[in-house]
């Protein structure tokens, strides 16, 4: 009934087995991928004919994780798994990412993947499985797809690189220091296609040693897939790429000198109505059949390209007039918005991101329900991307992949310089509003988050810059890398390198590739160029802020204390009670963790000091010879009990109230008085010894004399 093809290999620790021909036979190209445990199921489909019309390539990827795949019930109240994670989301990029370039120009069917975690281990990421078994089943599905791919996570520890380090070692990376970088890189046989990654502060000769590493190691992984290829594959799809060089050739001679008029206009909206008048006149040229054409529109951005490229790569001025290492002009502005609690606008030119840096407490961390179980974060980073940021009209939703993927990068790039959560103890939101766009929004919300979290008050241990790199690779081998791209440049470009770090190294490192022959002497001369252009962008930075500034008045003020953990429990009280009480005495808000770490939050110091005096007198021990404030609780015959401390009562023997003779304690006191004592030891049962007729009462001071008889003795 089936006809199972398996291939398995040994890579690094674990087993890595391919399987095809038994689970869901009517895709076009079905694999599921086992590395350890860890079991990501893919399934291709590809429509036979394209839509009538169709101007663009409609490759769609899904990467869903499954919660029985850890043994786990979804969390929340409908129990079952709902809208994409953010996890989901960034996994679903990194699929499509690399495989995108790779099918055959002028491709134009709908193409489906879908990647289905049905086994997760806690110790292989599927993520990196995922990607193998997605390129698996394109191989086989004979869609025209020119792969395989292969993937592999590096990590950096002690000098060395490791392959696939466990989930555990990559979970919360700034808690783990010795853990420098989380990288994942996938190409293939020949070139490096997509990088993703975490660092903490590299420098650009051991990022580069990542990807070669990461692309080394996955070698054997591109062989197993066309070792199952090869008995596994079905027949090709057949498909011949559309020949249009003779309307090309029309186009370009109807055209090209309006169009080489537009690309030589600096303004981008100008440059960009130029180059819609010199379409519409290229197409005045045309025959009805030739306007009929479905590869008009290839013949249109075939004559784009070879405008902006050809005078690039032949030593000419980019569009808006700079050379290739140059940095558009920077403006950095901090606290613009009055009742922010940080702020800035960061403009390079024609590209804005005016970013807001918000102060909270644990309440307002992220709660993340997982596969690898529910955690918290500390650090948020959001980026919008509204349609006027670009001068369209469009529709305005929830994040869409691309806002979530740029705000990951971001947040990867910037939470590298964060402090410790016990050193500064505050939730940091982080919204970056992209105002204006020509060019790297992302690498603008790096920059323009720094400035606003330095204006919060946030102790970064450096500012972090980011820029976006371009490359023009041509055909006769001659290339040309470009500093801080354009919209038009990485549109019509072969590389989009995104580099973000401080003074001291790279943060994050994100790169796609369009063409499969990026080579590490490219890389290294990117890897130079982002440095050089970091450095300056920092530099105009510091002109408007270089270090961390005062909090906003109306930022919440935290104080952490530690307790021991077996205080836990006489800090929450029975069902809550104490804390409660402490909250709604205090005015503050409080927070435990199990650790014994207490954060103390309000925007009024005293609250804050009576939240912070009500646990200690519950979780300090009294001293012996200090003086404490107290109320008299109960009265007897041989003295009066004082509750001194917390919870805590004393005894202050009646010999002790008062330096006369008294026949009973009510003759100088009385219940619910508040009076001054001193701790004057224990007995042999461990009660409290009080004293009240060495204090001042008035003032809560010592008397002088029985500080001079204490010294007499």
């Amino acid at each position: 009934m089936f006809n199972v093809m398996k291939k398995s290999i040994q890579w690094g620790d674990e087993t890595l087995t391919l399987e095809t021909g038994k689970v869901a036979r009517q895709a076009d190209g079905s694999v599921i991928a086992t590395l350890g445990e860890t079991s990501v199921m893919a399934n291709v489909t590809f429509a036979k004919k394209p839509k009538p019309g169709q101007d663009f390539f409609p490759l769609t990827v899904h990467y869903q994780e499954k919660y029985y795949a850890a043994g786990k019930i979804p969390g929340g109240f409908f129990k079952r798994e709902a809208r994409p994670s953010e996890k989901e989301t960034l996994v679903s990029r990194l699929i499509d990412r690399p495989c995108r370039p790779l099918f055959v120009p002028g491709f134009k069917n709908e193409v489906l993947v879908m990647a289905t975690v049905l086994s997760c281990d806690l110790e292989n990421d599927p993520d990196i499985v995922a990607m193998i078994a997605a390129s698996a089943a394109l191989t086989i599905s004979g869609v025209p797809f020119r792969g395989p791919i292969g993937a592999a996570r590096v990590g950096f520890k002690d000098g060395a690189y490791i392959l696939n380090p466990k989930m555990d070692e990559m979970t919360k990376l700034r808690e783990n220091p010795e853990q420098r970088l989380d990288l994942v890189v996938a190409g293939t046989k020949d070139a490096v296609m997509m990088v993703e990654s975490e660092a903490y502060e590299l420098s650009e000769a051991e990022m580069l040693g990542a990807v070669k590493f990461g692309h080394e190691q996955m070698q054997p992984v591109i062989d197993l897939i066309i070792a199952l290829a090869e008995v596994a594959a079905k027949e090709p799809f057949d498909f011949t790429p559309p020949d249009y060089a003779a309307l090309y050739a029309k186009v370009k001679a109807a055209g090209e000198t309006e169009m080489r008029a537009a690309f030589a206009i600096k303004d981008k909206l100008a440059r960009q109505d130029a180059i819609a008048a010199a379409v519409a006149t290229a197409k005045a040229g045309l025959s009805e059949e030739e306007l009929a054409d479905p590869n008009l529109d290839l013949a249109i951005k075939k004559l784009e390209s070879s405008i902006l490229r050809g005078d690039i790569i032949n030593g000419g001025a980019r569009i808006d007039g700079r050379n290739n290492t140059t940095v558009r002009p920077i403006v950095s502005e901090t606290g613009i918005l009055p009742r922010t609690h940080g702020s800035s606008l960061f403009t390079r030119g024609e590209t804005q991101a005016l970013v807001v840096t918000t102060l909270g407490t644990g309440d307002d961390e992220q709660i993340i329900d997982a596969l690898n179980g529910n955690f918290r974060s500390n650090f948020l980073l959001h980026y919008n991307f509204p349609p006027y940021s670009v001068g369209e009209v469009g529709r305005v939703g929830s994040p869409g992949r691309r806002e979530i993927g740029h705000g990951k990068l971001a947040w990867r790039a910037l939470q590298a310089v964060l402090p410790a959560a016990t050193d500064f103890p505050y939730t940091i939101r982080v919204v970056s509003e992209i105002t204006e766009s020509n060019g790297s929004s992302s690498m603008a919300s790096v920059c323009g988050g720094s400035l606003s979290m330095m204006d919060a008050g946030v102790p970064l241990k450096a500012p972090v810059a980011g820029v976006a790199m371009g490359l023009i690779l041509e055909d006769d081998g001659r290339w040309a890398v470009l500093t801080d791209i354009l919209g038009d440049e990485d549109h019509l470009g072969d590389m989009d390198f995104k580099v973000a770090g401080t003074e001291n190294g790279i943060t994050s490192l994100q790169m796609d590739i369009k063409v499969a022959g990026i080579t590490p002497a490219i890389m290294e001369q990117a890897l130079a160029q982002a440095k050089d252009g970091r450095m300056h962008i920092l530099g105009e930075m510091a002109k408007a802020i270089s270090a961390p500034q005062g909090f906003s008045e109306y930022a919440p003020k935290i104080e952490t204390m530690q307790i021991p953990t077996d205080k836990i429990r006489e800090v929450i009280g029975s069902g809550g009670k104490v804390i409660r009480e402490i909250v709604e005495t205090s005015g503050a808000k409080v927070d435990i963790n199990d650790d014994g770490v207490i954060k103390i939050a309000s925007n009024d110091a005293e609250a804050i000091k009576r939240a912070y005096d009500m646990i200690y007198s519950i979780v300090a021990e009294p001293e012996e010879g200090k003086i404490y404030r107290g109320k008299v609780v109960k009265l007897v015959d041989f003295g009066a009990f004082v509750n001194f401390f917390g919870k805590r009562d004393g005894l202050v023997h009646v010999s002790q109230i008062a330096n006369k003779r008294l026949n009973h304690p009510s003759d100088a006191l009385k219940e619910g008085q508040e009076v001054w004592v001193k701790l004057l030891g224990f007995d042999d049962r461990g009660k409290v010894r009080l004293g009240m007729k060495m204090v001042d009462q008035e003032t809560g001071e010592e008397l002088a004399a029985e500080k001079k008889d204490e010294t007499a003795e």
